[in-house]
C-alpha cells in the first residue's frame, strides 16, 4: 500500500481495473509508476467494490458507471447510480451504444443516460468517461439538453466520430481519452493529428484493448503516448507533459466528496 504522496506522471483516464485477474497487482503498478488512473465501472453494484479494491492508492480513482451495454439487464440500478453519485466526482462508464447488438435497448439507453446527465448536472462538478458507439451525434445532441452545467466536464472515450463532430464536442467543452487501439486504425490519423493538444487524454480501456497478444495495463501508457507522439510528429516526453497538464486542469478545484473514511483514495493532483 503506498505510503508517500502520489506525484503522477502518466495518464490512463479509461481502465477496467476490476476486470483484470490480477487488479491489485495493477493497483500497486499505478500506484508505483506515476500512473493516474480512473477505474471505471460498469454497474452502481460493483463501484462499492471498486472504491475498496483501491483504497490507499492515491494514483487511482473511481468512476460510477452504467454502461450503455449493460442497461437492458441493469436499468433497475439507475436510483442506485443517483444515491451514489454524491461519492465520487468521476462518472464512468456511461453514454451510448448503438450497435447492431445494443441497438433494439437504444430507447432504454438514451432514458438511462439522460437521467445520468441529469443528475450530474444538478449536483456539478463530475467529470464523465462517455461511451458513444455510433452514436456519437445523439450523445452530444444530450450533452447540449442536459448538462449545462459547466462544473461537469465531458470526456469522450474511444471517440470514432468525424472531424465536424469533434468540433462540436469541443465547442461543448468535451476532452478526448485516445487509446492505442484507436492509433493503429488509420482511417483515425487524420482526426487524431488534427485534435487540439489541450484536448487531448490517454487511456487503455484495459482489458479489451490489446497489447501485443494480451490485454493492455495501466503500464503500457508510456508506450501508448509515444505511439501518439509519433503520429502528432511532436516529442514522446512533450506529449505526455501535454497530457498530465490537461489531467490536471480537468481535476484541478473538482475534489470529490467520498465518505469521511474514503478520503485518501480521491487526493487532489
Amino acid at each position: 500500500m503506498s505510503t508517500v504522496s502520489f506525484i503522477p506522471k502518466w495518464v490512463d483516464f479509461h481502465c477496467h481495473l476490476d476486470l483484470y485477474p490480477d487488479h491489485q497487482r495493477l493497483i500497486r503498478e499505478s500506484d508505483m509508476e506515476g500512473i493516474a488512473t480512473l477505474a471505471v465501472t460498469t454497474t452502481p453494484k460493483a463501484f462499492a467494490r471498486n472504491v475498496e479494491m483501491a483504497t490507499g492508492y492515491p494514483s487511482v480513482r473511481i468512476g460510477l458507471g452504467l454502461h450503455p451495454q449493460l442497461v437492458a439487464e441493469r436499468a433497475g440500478e439507475l436510483p442506485l447510480f443517483e444515491k451514489l453519485l454524491s461519492q465520487s466526482s468521476y462518472v464512468g462508464e456511461v453514454g451510448l451504444d448503438a450497435s447492431p447488438r445494443f441497438y433494439a435497448n437504444f430507447p432504454d439507453q438514451q432514458r438511462v443516460f439522460e437521467r445520468v446527465l441529469c443528475a450530474c448536472n444538478e449536483q456539478g462538478d463530475k467529470i464523465l468517461s462517455i461511451h458513444s458507439v455510433r452514436a456519437i451525434s445523439t450523445v452530444l445532441r444530450a450533452l447540449e439538453a442536459h448538462l449545462s452545467n459547466r462544473t461537469c466536464v465531458p470526456v469522450l472515450h474511444w471517440f470514432t466520430g468525424t472531424k465536424s463532430e469533434a468540433t462540436r464536442a469541443i465547442e461543448l467543452g468535451c476532452y478526448f481519452s485516445i487509446n492505442a487501439e484507436m492509433i493503429q486504425e488509420k482511417k483515425m490519423h487524420p482526426l487524431l493529428r488534427w485534435l487540439p493538444p489541450d484536448r487531448l487524454l490517454t487511456e487503455t480501456d484495459g482489458p479489451f484493448v490489446k497489447f501485443g497478444y494480451r490485454p493492455i495495463r495501466p503500464s503500457d501508457i508510456p508506450a501508448t503516448v509515444e505511439l501518439l507522439a509519433r503520429l502528432r510528429a511532436t516529442g514522446g516526453s512533450e506529449l505526455a507533459l501535454v497530457v498530465l497538464a490537461n489531467f490536471q486542469a480537468l481535476t484541478l478545484g473538482k475534489p470529490p466528496s467520498p465518505p469521511a473514511n474514503q478520503l485518501h483514495l480521491f487526493e487532489a493532483v
